[in-house]
């Protein structure tokens, strides 16, 4: 009877015992899928990482080798790039009734060359000049800081807003007297939206960006003051038109 038992006992775990055995055996496999898939993800993202550093790096290598032509070259990208996505924002705004035109390239190239020849060289030259006037601070928050800040927003920025208009004016083909008549109708407006955006980014920039960087970061936010810039000198021009 005993016998009868165990048989009948082992007859009926057999198939449990098979069963488990195939769903551990499912599981491993499953288990090892998932961690070469994590394994390679994670590969993935090292040599992503190693990737942006090594660009990082040689980006800042050529900037210690020649800081002037990499300002430039880097502001006329951002400043192209800033125009292309202003006429985008602009062709957004269109309703169904308005007509919509193609990319103006000879717009966007203007902004790429004032990116080139004026804004980063100005500010190469401009943060020289000031840092070598009035040496950095160690703290962030000085009375140094606020007086480079005054200096850069109440003396600089007018001054070089200016030589924006005047320069893509220039660029437009625009005379001595059409450039006059925006400065009169756009200038006051202009200042005071400069100064909203500025003022705090130049009180970071001052206070907390190494100088080497400055026009990098400068260059950053100047992607979106070009979007202003694009749109307030261009939208006069295209309901004339």
């Amino acid at each position: 009877m005993k016998i009868s038992l165990l048989l009948l006992s082992a007859f009926c775990a057999a198939p449990i015992t098979t069963a488990f055995t195939s769903t551990l055996s499912d599981t491993t496999n499953m288990l090892g899928k998932l961690h070469k898939t994590s394994s390679s993800s994670s590969s993935s993202s090292a040599l992503n990482i190693a990737g942006v550093q090594e660009a990082w790096t040689a980006y800042n290598d050529a900037l210690e080798a020649s800081p002037l032509l990499v300002k430039s070259v880097t502001a006329s990208v951002i400043l192209g790039a800033a125009d292309v996505t202003g006429q985008a924002l602009e062709q957004a705004q269109l309703t169904e009734d308005d007509e919509k035109s193609d990319l103006d390239i000879a717009r966007t190239i203007r902004f790429a060359f004032f990116g080139l020849v004026l804004q980063a060289p100005w500010n190469h030259f401009y943060y020289t000049l000031l840092d070598g006037a009035i040496p950095p601070t160690e703290e962030p928050f000085t009375p140094t800081t606020g007086i480079k800040v005054v200096i850069d927003q109440f003396v600089q920025a007018p001054i070089f807003t200016v030589l924006i208009f005047g320069f893509l004016g220039f660029l437009e083909g625009k005379n001595t007297e059409a450039i006059k008549k925006q400065l009169d109708d756009d200038y006051a407006d202009t200042m005071v939206a400069n100064w909203k955006l500025w003022v705090p980014a130049t009180v970071v920039n001052l206070a907390f960006v190494p100088p080497i960087l400055r026009v990098l970061y400068l260059n950053c936010v100047f992607f979106f003051w070009s979007i202003f810039l694009s749109l307030k000198l261009n939208n006069k021009d295209e309901i004339e038109a």
